[in-house]
Protein backbone atom coordinates (compact mmCIF):
# COMPACT_ATOMS: atom_id res chain seq x y z
CA UNK A 1 0.00 0.00 0.00
CA UNK A 2 1.51 3.75 -0.35
CA UNK A 3 3.60 4.75 1.84
CA UNK A 4 1.73 6.20 5.23
CA UNK A 5 5.16 7.28 6.82
CA UNK A 6 5.99 10.98 7.62
CA UNK A 7 6.26 12.49 4.67
CA UNK A 8 10.28 13.30 2.94
CA UNK A 9 8.75 15.77 0.24
CA UNK A 10 8.95 19.35 1.66
CA UNK A 11 5.81 21.87 2.13
CA UNK A 12 6.69 24.80 0.12
CA UNK A 13 3.81 25.11 -1.98
CA UNK A 14 1.40 28.20 -1.78
CA UNK A 15 -2.46 28.17 -3.29
CA UNK A 16 -1.02 30.33 -5.90
CA UNK A 17 1.68 27.98 -6.87
CA UNK A 18 -0.80 24.83 -7.44
CA UNK A 19 -3.06 27.39 -8.95
CA UNK A 20 -0.42 27.99 -12.19
CA UNK A 21 1.09 24.69 -12.06
CA UNK A 22 -2.68 23.44 -12.87
CA UNK A 23 -3.54 26.23 -15.05
CA UNK A 24 -0.56 26.55 -16.60
CA UNK A 25 -0.69 23.06 -17.91
CA UNK A 26 -4.34 23.16 -19.44
CA UNK A 27 -3.41 26.41 -21.12
CA UNK A 28 -0.75 25.38 -23.82
CA UNK A 29 -0.43 25.70 -27.46
CA UNK A 30 -3.96 25.09 -28.47
CA UNK A 31 -5.16 28.42 -27.80
CA UNK A 32 -3.03 29.67 -30.57
CA UNK A 33 -3.28 26.97 -32.94
CA UNK A 34 -6.68 25.53 -32.84
CA UNK A 35 -9.16 28.69 -32.49
CA UNK A 36 -9.79 29.01 -36.21
CA UNK A 37 -10.67 26.04 -37.01
CA UNK A 38 -13.00 25.60 -34.12
CA UNK A 39 -14.51 28.42 -35.14
CA UNK A 40 -14.84 27.12 -38.59
CA UNK A 41 -16.47 24.27 -37.19
CA UNK A 42 -18.72 25.45 -34.67
CA UNK A 43 -18.95 29.33 -35.38
CA UNK A 44 -17.85 31.80 -32.19
CA UNK A 45 -20.77 31.49 -29.89
CA UNK A 46 -21.05 27.69 -31.14
CA UNK A 47 -17.41 27.16 -29.76
CA UNK A 48 -17.82 28.86 -27.10
CA UNK A 49 -20.94 26.81 -25.89
CA UNK A 50 -19.30 23.71 -27.04
CA UNK A 51 -16.23 24.42 -24.11
CA UNK A 52 -18.30 25.06 -21.13
CA UNK A 53 -20.28 22.08 -22.36
CA UNK A 54 -16.66 20.00 -22.03
CA UNK A 55 -15.77 22.10 -19.15
CA UNK A 56 -18.67 20.96 -17.56
CA UNK A 57 -17.51 17.55 -18.75
CA UNK A 58 -14.24 17.49 -16.80
CA UNK A 59 -15.49 19.55 -13.93
CA UNK A 60 -17.80 16.64 -13.04
CA UNK A 61 -14.39 14.71 -13.13
CA UNK A 62 -12.95 17.44 -10.95
CA UNK A 63 -15.17 17.41 -7.92
CA UNK A 64 -14.46 13.75 -7.37
CA UNK A 65 -10.66 15.23 -7.25
CA UNK A 66 -11.46 17.82 -5.20
CA UNK A 67 -12.90 15.20 -2.59
CA UNK A 68 -10.30 12.60 -2.82
CA UNK A 69 -7.55 15.15 -2.54
CA UNK A 70 -7.06 16.33 0.69
CA UNK A 71 -8.84 13.52 1.85
CA UNK A 72 -5.55 11.41 1.04
CA UNK A 73 -3.26 14.22 0.57
CA UNK A 74 -0.33 11.82 -0.59
CA UNK A 75 1.77 12.46 -3.42
CA UNK A 76 1.02 10.47 -6.44
CA UNK A 77 -2.33 11.35 -5.72
CA UNK A 78 -4.32 9.16 -8.23
CA UNK A 79 -1.87 6.14 -7.70
CA UNK A 80 -3.17 7.01 -3.94
CA UNK A 81 -6.77 6.65 -4.56
CA UNK A 82 -7.03 3.84 -7.06
CA UNK A 83 -4.76 1.78 -4.45
CA UNK A 84 -7.62 2.49 -1.89
CA UNK A 85 -10.14 1.15 -3.90
CA UNK A 86 -8.97 -0.73 -6.27
CA UNK A 87 -6.32 -2.60 -4.41
CA UNK A 88 -2.23 -2.84 -5.91
CA UNK A 89 -4.00 -3.99 -10.05
CA UNK A 90 -6.07 -1.06 -10.00
CA UNK A 91 -4.01 1.20 -8.88
CA UNK A 92 -1.10 0.02 -11.21
CA UNK A 93 -3.39 0.30 -14.30
CA UNK A 94 -4.54 3.86 -13.45
CA UNK A 95 -1.17 5.25 -12.41
CA UNK A 96 0.83 3.03 -15.49
CA UNK A 97 -1.87 5.09 -17.81
CA UNK A 98 -1.24 8.42 -16.21
CA UNK A 99 2.73 8.25 -16.29
CA UNK A 100 2.04 7.48 -20.35
CA UNK A 101 0.03 10.68 -20.49
CA UNK A 102 2.35 12.91 -18.25
CA UNK A 103 5.43 11.22 -20.40
CA UNK A 104 3.45 11.95 -23.40
CA UNK A 105 2.56 15.67 -23.15
CA UNK A 106 6.19 16.12 -21.86
CA UNK A 107 7.88 14.60 -25.12
CA UNK A 108 5.28 16.43 -27.14
CA UNK A 109 6.17 19.77 -25.86
CA UNK A 110 9.96 19.09 -27.06
CA UNK A 111 9.34 18.85 -30.41
CA UNK A 112 6.71 21.01 -30.55
CA UNK A 113 9.56 24.20 -29.27
CA UNK A 114 11.22 24.47 -32.35
CA UNK A 115 8.28 24.81 -34.64
CA UNK A 116 6.46 27.69 -32.46
CA UNK A 117 10.56 29.53 -32.64
CA UNK A 118 9.85 28.84 -36.32
CA UNK A 119 6.95 30.86 -36.36
CA UNK A 120 9.10 34.10 -34.51
CA UNK A 121 12.24 33.15 -36.29
CA UNK A 122 11.35 31.66 -40.24
CA UNK A 123 15.41 31.38 -40.51
CA UNK A 124 15.82 29.05 -37.30
CA UNK A 125 15.31 25.67 -38.88
CA UNK A 126 19.00 24.70 -40.21
CA UNK A 127 20.78 21.54 -40.48
CA UNK A 128 18.90 19.36 -41.97
CA UNK A 129 19.16 15.80 -40.57
CA UNK A 130 16.54 13.26 -41.99
CA UNK A 131 12.70 13.15 -41.89
CA UNK A 132 10.58 10.64 -39.97
CA UNK A 133 6.83 9.82 -41.18
CA UNK A 134 7.27 13.09 -43.60
CA UNK A 135 8.32 15.25 -40.36
CA UNK A 136 11.31 17.02 -41.02
CA UNK A 137 14.08 17.31 -37.99
CA UNK A 138 16.84 19.67 -38.31
CA UNK A 139 20.08 20.03 -36.23
CA UNK A 140 18.86 23.61 -34.81
CA UNK A 141 15.55 22.15 -33.40
CA UNK A 142 17.13 19.37 -31.63
CA UNK A 143 19.98 21.75 -29.69
CA UNK A 144 16.88 23.66 -28.60
CA UNK A 145 14.83 21.53 -27.63
CA UNK A 146 17.75 19.96 -25.59
CA UNK A 147 18.66 23.19 -24.17
CA UNK A 148 15.41 24.13 -22.94
CA UNK A 149 14.92 20.36 -21.33
CA UNK A 150 17.93 20.33 -19.22
CA UNK A 151 17.09 23.68 -18.34
CA UNK A 152 13.62 22.53 -17.08
CA UNK A 153 14.86 19.60 -15.50
CA UNK A 154 17.63 20.95 -13.52
CA UNK A 155 15.23 23.63 -12.47
CA UNK A 156 12.54 20.97 -10.86
CA UNK A 157 15.76 19.16 -9.54
CA UNK A 158 16.51 21.80 -7.90
CA UNK A 159 13.07 22.14 -5.94
CA UNK A 160 9.38 22.51 -6.44
CA UNK A 161 9.55 25.80 -5.59
CA UNK A 162 12.28 27.01 -7.76
CA UNK A 163 9.51 25.28 -10.70
CA UNK A 164 6.49 26.99 -8.92
CA UNK A 165 8.06 30.54 -9.29
CA UNK A 166 9.42 29.68 -12.76
CA UNK A 167 5.65 28.76 -13.54
CA UNK A 168 4.21 31.86 -12.20
CA UNK A 169 6.20 33.90 -14.71
CA UNK A 170 5.40 32.24 -17.43
CA UNK A 171 1.61 32.13 -16.81
CA UNK A 172 1.55 35.84 -15.92
CA UNK A 173 2.70 35.75 -19.72
CA UNK A 174 0.18 34.37 -21.12
CA UNK A 175 -2.66 35.77 -19.04
CA UNK A 176 -1.42 39.20 -20.05
CA UNK A 177 -0.82 38.36 -23.75
CA UNK A 178 -4.66 36.84 -23.42
CA UNK A 179 -6.06 39.74 -22.12
CA UNK A 180 -4.45 42.34 -24.38
CA UNK A 181 -6.19 40.07 -26.96
CA UNK A 182 -9.36 40.67 -25.34
CA UNK A 183 -9.44 44.01 -24.88
CA UNK A 184 -8.01 45.10 -28.04
CA UNK A 185 -10.78 43.63 -29.58
CA UNK A 186 -13.35 44.56 -27.76
CA UNK A 187 -11.84 48.17 -29.02
CA UNK A 188 -11.33 47.28 -32.46
CA UNK A 189 -13.05 44.62 -33.53
CA UNK A 190 -16.47 44.58 -34.73
CA UNK A 191 -20.25 42.84 -34.28
CA UNK A 192 -20.31 42.38 -38.31
CA UNK A 193 -17.77 40.30 -37.95
CA UNK A 194 -19.91 37.64 -36.24
CA UNK A 195 -22.01 37.86 -38.96
CA UNK A 196 -21.88 34.16 -40.56
CA UNK A 197 -20.09 32.67 -38.16
CA UNK A 198 -22.13 33.05 -34.39
CA UNK A 199 -23.05 29.79 -34.55
CA UNK A 200 -22.55 27.55 -37.67
CA UNK A 201 -25.16 25.41 -38.89
CA UNK A 202 -28.69 25.27 -38.50
CA UNK A 203 -30.94 22.83 -36.15
CA UNK A 204 -29.58 19.82 -35.52
CA UNK A 205 -26.28 20.63 -37.61
CA UNK A 206 -25.83 23.20 -34.84
CA UNK A 207 -26.11 20.97 -32.31
CA UNK A 208 -24.17 18.58 -34.08
CA UNK A 209 -21.40 21.08 -34.63
CA UNK A 210 -21.08 22.55 -30.70
CA UNK A 211 -20.82 18.53 -29.72
CA UNK A 212 -18.35 18.29 -32.13
CA UNK A 213 -16.11 20.75 -30.15
CA UNK A 214 -17.64 19.96 -26.83
CA UNK A 215 -16.04 16.43 -27.39
CA UNK A 216 -12.18 17.69 -28.18
CA UNK A 217 -13.19 20.95 -25.60
CA UNK A 218 -11.84 17.96 -22.65
CA UNK A 219 -8.68 17.09 -24.43
CA UNK A 220 -7.13 21.06 -24.45
CA UNK A 221 -8.50 20.69 -20.10
CA UNK A 222 -5.91 18.28 -19.00
CA UNK A 223 -3.54 19.09 -16.07
CA UNK A 224 -6.11 20.14 -13.07
CA UNK A 225 -5.07 16.43 -12.36
CA UNK A 226 -1.01 17.37 -11.16
CA UNK A 227 -2.55 18.99 -8.66
CA UNK A 228 -3.44 15.89 -6.20
CA UNK A 229 0.52 14.56 -7.13
CA UNK A 230 1.81 17.40 -5.53
CA UNK A 231 -0.42 17.42 -2.68
CA UNK A 232 2.43 16.29 -0.48
CA UNK A 233 4.58 19.49 -0.93
CA UNK A 234 0.95 21.97 -0.49
CA UNK A 235 1.29 23.87 2.59
CA UNK A 236 -2.16 25.30 2.48
CA UNK A 237 -5.28 24.30 4.56
CA UNK A 238 -6.43 20.87 3.19
CA UNK A 239 -9.96 21.77 1.95
CA UNK A 240 -8.79 24.89 0.31
CA UNK A 241 -6.84 22.44 -2.58
CA UNK A 242 -10.11 21.35 -3.39
CA UNK A 243 -11.12 24.99 -4.16
CA UNK A 244 -8.25 25.59 -5.86
CA UNK A 245 -8.53 22.64 -8.41
CA UNK A 246 -12.18 23.40 -9.59
CA UNK A 247 -10.89 27.24 -9.72
CA UNK A 248 -8.27 26.35 -12.32
CA UNK A 249 -10.60 24.46 -14.46
CA UNK A 250 -12.93 27.31 -14.51
CA UNK A 251 -10.06 29.55 -15.20
CA UNK A 252 -9.27 27.19 -17.93
CA UNK A 253 -12.25 27.40 -19.62
CA UNK A 254 -12.84 31.25 -19.44
CA UNK A 255 -9.48 31.88 -20.75
CA UNK A 256 -9.96 29.63 -23.86
CA UNK A 257 -13.87 31.07 -24.20
CA UNK A 258 -12.64 34.35 -23.80
CA UNK A 259 -9.88 33.83 -26.19
CA UNK A 260 -11.87 32.56 -29.20
CA UNK A 261 -14.98 35.03 -28.45
CA UNK A 262 -11.77 37.48 -29.32
CA UNK A 263 -11.09 36.63 -32.26
CA UNK A 264 -14.30 35.90 -33.81
CA UNK A 265 -15.16 39.60 -33.39
CA UNK A 266 -11.85 41.05 -34.45
CA UNK A 267 -12.01 38.82 -37.83
CA UNK A 268 -14.40 38.31 -39.72
CA UNK A 269 -15.03 34.44 -42.06
CA UNK A 270 -12.75 35.54 -45.26
CA UNK A 271 -10.08 36.56 -43.04
CA UNK A 272 -10.17 33.57 -40.77
CA UNK A 273 -10.18 31.43 -43.76
CA UNK A 274 -7.23 32.88 -45.33
CA UNK A 275 -5.31 32.84 -42.02
CA UNK A 276 -6.06 28.78 -42.01
CA UNK A 277 -4.94 28.54 -45.71
CA UNK A 278 -1.48 30.04 -44.39
CA UNK A 279 -0.06 29.68 -41.24
CA UNK A 280 -3.03 28.37 -39.29
CA UNK A 281 -2.03 30.62 -36.47
CA UNK A 282 -5.48 32.54 -36.87
CA UNK A 283 -4.99 33.84 -32.92
CA UNK A 284 -1.69 35.65 -33.74
CA UNK A 285 -3.54 36.65 -37.46
CA UNK A 286 -6.36 38.31 -34.94
CA UNK A 287 -3.44 40.38 -32.76
CA UNK A 288 -1.70 41.59 -35.72
CA UNK A 289 -5.46 42.78 -36.81
CA UNK A 290 -6.58 44.58 -33.78
CA UNK A 291 -3.34 46.07 -33.49
CA UNK A 292 -2.25 46.82 -36.88
CA UNK A 293 1.24 45.40 -35.92
CA UNK A 294 3.11 42.12 -36.97
CA UNK A 295 4.94 42.53 -34.06
CA UNK A 296 1.96 42.22 -31.84
CA UNK A 297 1.35 38.70 -33.64
CA UNK A 298 5.06 37.58 -32.74
CA UNK A 299 4.35 38.99 -29.27
CA UNK A 300 0.98 36.44 -29.08
CA UNK A 301 3.29 33.52 -30.43
CA UNK A 302 5.61 33.84 -27.41
CA UNK A 303 2.82 33.98 -25.19
CA UNK A 304 2.11 30.60 -26.77
CA UNK A 305 5.34 29.29 -26.42
CA UNK A 306 4.76 30.33 -22.58
CA UNK A 307 2.02 28.13 -22.44
CA UNK A 308 3.64 25.04 -24.25
CA UNK A 309 6.87 25.58 -21.80
CA UNK A 310 4.51 25.65 -18.56
CA UNK A 311 2.37 22.58 -19.77
CA UNK A 312 6.00 21.06 -20.11
CA UNK A 313 6.78 22.00 -16.82
CA UNK A 314 3.77 21.26 -14.99
CA UNK A 315 3.60 17.56 -16.41
CA UNK A 316 7.31 17.09 -15.42
CA UNK A 317 6.60 17.66 -11.86
CA UNK A 318 3.16 15.66 -12.36
CA UNK A 319 5.26 12.72 -14.12
CA UNK A 320 8.06 12.57 -11.55
CA UNK A 321 5.87 12.19 -9.00
CA UNK A 322 3.73 9.47 -10.34
CA UNK A 323 6.74 7.70 -10.86
CA UNK A 324 8.23 7.88 -7.45
CA UNK A 325 4.61 6.87 -6.05
CA UNK A 326 4.69 3.80 -8.44
CA UNK A 327 8.63 3.10 -7.08
CA UNK A 328 7.83 3.87 -3.29
CA UNK A 329 4.72 1.22 -3.11
CA UNK A 330 7.56 -1.44 -4.96
CA UNK A 331 5.52 -1.15 -8.00
CA UNK A 332 8.38 -0.42 -10.36
CA UNK A 333 12.04 -0.14 -9.23
CA UNK A 334 13.07 1.39 -6.14
CA UNK A 335 15.50 3.69 -7.39
CA UNK A 336 12.84 6.02 -8.74
CA UNK A 337 11.93 6.13 -5.48
CA UNK A 338 14.79 8.31 -4.25
CA UNK A 339 14.59 11.75 -3.19
CA UNK A 340 17.48 14.70 -3.51
CA UNK A 341 19.19 14.62 0.05
CA UNK A 342 19.12 18.42 -0.30
CA UNK A 343 16.06 19.58 -2.39
CA UNK A 344 13.97 16.62 -1.67
CA UNK A 345 12.81 16.45 -5.21
CA UNK A 346 12.32 12.83 -7.22
CA UNK A 347 15.23 13.54 -8.61
CA UNK A 348 15.83 9.73 -10.70
CA UNK A 349 12.32 10.17 -12.08
CA UNK A 350 13.01 13.79 -13.22
CA UNK A 351 16.09 12.88 -14.77
CA UNK A 352 14.37 9.62 -16.51
CA UNK A 353 11.72 11.85 -18.10
CA UNK A 354 14.10 14.74 -19.02
CA UNK A 355 16.22 11.68 -21.05
CA UNK A 356 13.07 10.74 -23.03
CA UNK A 357 12.26 14.23 -23.47
CA UNK A 358 16.14 14.92 -24.77
CA UNK A 359 15.49 11.97 -27.56
CA UNK A 360 11.76 12.76 -28.37
CA UNK A 361 13.02 15.58 -30.87
CA UNK A 362 14.87 13.08 -32.96
CA UNK A 363 11.77 11.25 -33.98
CA UNK A 364 9.77 14.08 -35.69
CA UNK A 365 6.41 15.83 -34.89
CA UNK A 366 4.61 13.67 -36.31
CA UNK A 367 5.55 10.53 -34.01
CA UNK A 368 5.18 12.76 -31.34
CA UNK A 369 1.38 13.60 -32.02
CA UNK A 370 0.83 10.07 -32.28
CA UNK A 371 2.67 9.78 -28.50
CA UNK A 372 0.25 12.76 -27.63
CA UNK A 373 -2.87 11.18 -28.54
CA UNK A 374 -1.94 8.22 -26.92
CA UNK A 375 -1.51 10.51 -24.15
CA UNK A 376 -4.54 11.80 -24.02
CA UNK A 377 -6.04 8.46 -24.01
CA UNK A 378 -4.05 7.39 -20.74
CA UNK A 379 -5.09 10.25 -19.10
CA UNK A 380 -8.99 9.69 -19.66
CA UNK A 381 -8.28 6.37 -18.67
CA UNK A 382 -7.04 7.52 -15.44
CA UNK A 383 -9.75 9.96 -15.29
CA UNK A 384 -12.20 7.24 -15.27
CA UNK A 385 -10.55 5.15 -12.37
CA UNK A 386 -10.59 7.75 -10.17
CA UNK A 387 -14.24 8.67 -10.69
CA UNK A 388 -15.32 5.31 -9.68
CA UNK A 389 -13.08 5.18 -6.85
CA UNK A 390 -14.37 8.11 -5.88
CA UNK A 391 -18.00 6.48 -5.41
CA UNK A 392 -16.58 2.81 -4.22
CA UNK A 393 -14.76 4.92 -1.17
CA UNK A 394 -17.87 6.60 -0.15
CA UNK A 395 -19.17 2.85 0.31
CA UNK A 396 -15.96 1.54 1.13
CA UNK A 397 -14.33 4.13 3.45
CA UNK A 398 -17.74 6.06 4.55
CA UNK A 399 -15.98 7.78 7.85
CA UNK A 400 -13.23 8.40 6.18
CA UNK A 401 -12.14 11.90 7.03
CA UNK A 402 -13.38 14.17 3.90
CA UNK A 403 -12.24 18.04 4.40
CA UNK A 404 -13.73 18.97 1.21
CA UNK A 405 -17.09 16.80 0.77
CA UNK A 406 -18.95 16.80 -2.26
CA UNK A 407 -22.77 17.05 -2.52
CA UNK A 408 -25.43 14.71 -4.30
CA UNK A 409 -21.95 11.90 -4.41
CA UNK A 410 -24.29 9.34 -6.18
CA UNK A 411 -25.18 11.97 -8.89
CA UNK A 412 -21.55 13.60 -9.16
CA UNK A 413 -19.60 10.15 -9.23
CA UNK A 414 -21.81 8.57 -11.70
CA UNK A 415 -21.92 11.10 -14.00
CA UNK A 416 -18.34 11.89 -13.70
CA UNK A 417 -17.57 7.86 -14.65
CA UNK A 418 -20.09 8.30 -17.35
CA UNK A 419 -18.35 11.36 -18.73
CA UNK A 420 -14.78 9.90 -18.27
CA UNK A 421 -16.13 6.53 -19.45
CA UNK A 422 -16.89 8.53 -22.47
CA UNK A 423 -13.89 10.06 -23.49
CA UNK A 424 -12.47 6.82 -23.13
CA UNK A 425 -14.66 4.97 -25.84
CA UNK A 426 -14.31 8.02 -28.33
CA UNK A 427 -10.44 6.92 -28.74
CA UNK A 428 -11.82 3.64 -29.33
CA UNK A 429 -14.57 4.15 -31.63
CA UNK A 430 -14.49 4.58 -35.29
CA UNK A 431 -14.84 7.64 -36.84
CA UNK A 432 -15.43 9.55 -33.60
CA UNK A 433 -13.37 12.23 -34.35
CA UNK A 434 -10.23 11.44 -31.55
CA UNK A 435 -10.20 7.57 -32.55
CA UNK A 436 -7.00 6.24 -32.21
CA UNK A 437 -4.77 5.53 -35.17
CA UNK A 438 -3.36 2.06 -35.97
CA UNK A 439 0.47 3.74 -34.75
CA UNK A 440 -1.56 5.31 -31.75
CA UNK A 441 -2.74 1.88 -30.79
CA UNK A 442 0.52 0.02 -31.08
CA UNK A 443 1.52 2.94 -28.71
CA UNK A 444 -0.55 2.46 -26.15
CA UNK A 445 -0.27 -1.96 -27.10
CA UNK A 446 3.54 -1.32 -26.01
CA UNK A 447 3.21 0.86 -22.83
CA UNK A 448 0.40 -1.68 -21.61
CA UNK A 449 3.26 -4.89 -22.60
CA UNK A 450 5.71 -2.72 -20.49
CA UNK A 451 3.61 -2.56 -17.64
CA UNK A 452 2.50 -5.85 -17.94
CA UNK A 453 6.31 -7.03 -17.65
CA UNK A 454 6.64 -4.23 -14.51
CA UNK A 455 3.35 -6.18 -12.91
CA UNK A 456 4.63 -9.28 -13.01
CA UNK A 457 8.03 -8.85 -12.18
CA UNK A 458 6.58 -6.95 -9.18
CA UNK A 459 3.95 -9.20 -8.37
CA UNK A 460 5.01 -11.11 -5.17
CA UNK A 461 6.19 -7.76 -3.81
CA UNK A 462 2.94 -6.69 -3.47
CA UNK A 463 2.58 -9.13 -0.82
CA UNK A 464 4.75 -7.13 1.67
CA UNK A 465 2.49 -3.83 1.14
CA UNK A 466 0.11 -2.41 3.66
Amino acid sequence: MPSNKKSRFKKVMTSKDILVVAFGAMIGWGWVVSSGRWIQNAGTIGTVIGFIIGGIMIYFVGLTYAELTPAMPKVGGEHVFSYKAFGPTGSFICTWALILSYIGVVCFEAVSLPTIIQYILPSFAKGYMYSVAGSDVYATGVIVAGIVTIGITVLNILGIKAASVFQTILTVVIAAVGIILVVASAINGSLDNLEGQVIIGEGGGAVKNILSVAVVAPFFLFGFDVIPQVAEEVNIPLEKIARVLLISIICAVTFYGLVVFAVGYAMNTQEIAEAMEGAGLVTANAMEKVFNSAVMAKVLIIGGLCGVVTSWNSFLIGGSRAIFSMAESKMIPGIFAKLHPKYKTPTTALILIGVLSLIAPFFGRTMLIWISDAASFGCCLAYLMVAMSFVILRKKEPDMHRPYKVMHYKFVGITASVLAGFMVVMYLIPKSGATLTKEEFIIVGGWALIGLAFYIICKRRYKQLG
